[in-house]
């Protein structure tokens, strides 16, 4: 009995090792992929959201296209037939197919805990929990997963898996599991950094869209 219980003690410790060793690696590769991509004085990414839920027989096909400029804290993203301009202290949202304008303070609010492309190199380091992932060949691409948990259990996240292109350390897919059994997947489709850009790219025209009748809130 003895030999017994040293071997599930000495088992425990081992998982318990082995699973801090893959929590240590999975911080470790996130601030290295953070560090990198957030040292380019701005990035160009183009990218594809995907929406399924089999329960709920919901899938949007063709996959949603968008495109984020990101400079600092700065944004510039067009998403789901909206121009989102974020300054660094202000949120302009423009619907051009409603000519309206709204303007917050603040950044993008997460409702529901949504990940939002702007949020790609800062979403992990508050409120959740990670290990490595699976490494996955695809296309020739060899991509590191890691698997991140939220800490609150209440959360409407279940799980966020992160695919990250070994070579490039660049963020190359983001999988957010729902609760509700809804999987969303962005796919990066282009990533160009340190380009040329326009100075108003992240400033709002106030002028110029109330002469083009804009209702501006």
């Amino acid at each position: 009995m003895k030999n017994i219980g040293l071997f599930f003690i000495g088992l425990f410790f081992s998982i318990t090792i082995t699973a801090q060793d893959s929590s240590t690696k999975a911080k470790a590769l996130l601030d290295e992929v953070s560090e990198k991509m957030g040292a380019y004085t701005n990035m160009n990414i183009g990218f594809t959201s995907n929406l399924v839920n089999k329960e709920a027989g919901i899938t949007n096909d063709p996959p949603i296209r968008g495109n984020i400029i990101l400079s600092g804290e700065k944004y510039n993203l067009n998403y789901l037939g909206n121009n989102f301009v974020f300054d660094g202290s202000k949120l302009v949202v423009i619907n051009e197919e409603e000519k309206e304008v709204t303007i917050t303070d603040g950044n993008i609010e997460e409702e529901d805990g949504f990940i939002y492309p702007s949020k790609l190199l800062t979403f992990y380091k508050e409120g959740y929990r990670y290990k490595m992932g699976m490494l996955k060949n695809t296309n020739g691409r060899k991509l590191q997963y890691v698997d991140l948990t939220p800490i609150d259990s209440n959360s409407d996240i279940v799980k966020v898996k992160l695919a990250i292109d070994a070579k490039t350390k660049h963020i190359y897919k983001l999988i957010q599991i729902g609760s509700n059994g809804a999987e969303t997947t962005f796919t990066i489709t282009k990533f160009k950094s340190n380009q040329s850009i326009s100075k108003n790219l992240f400033s709002f025209d106030k002028v110029k869209y109330e002469k083009l009748g804009y209702l501006i809130d």
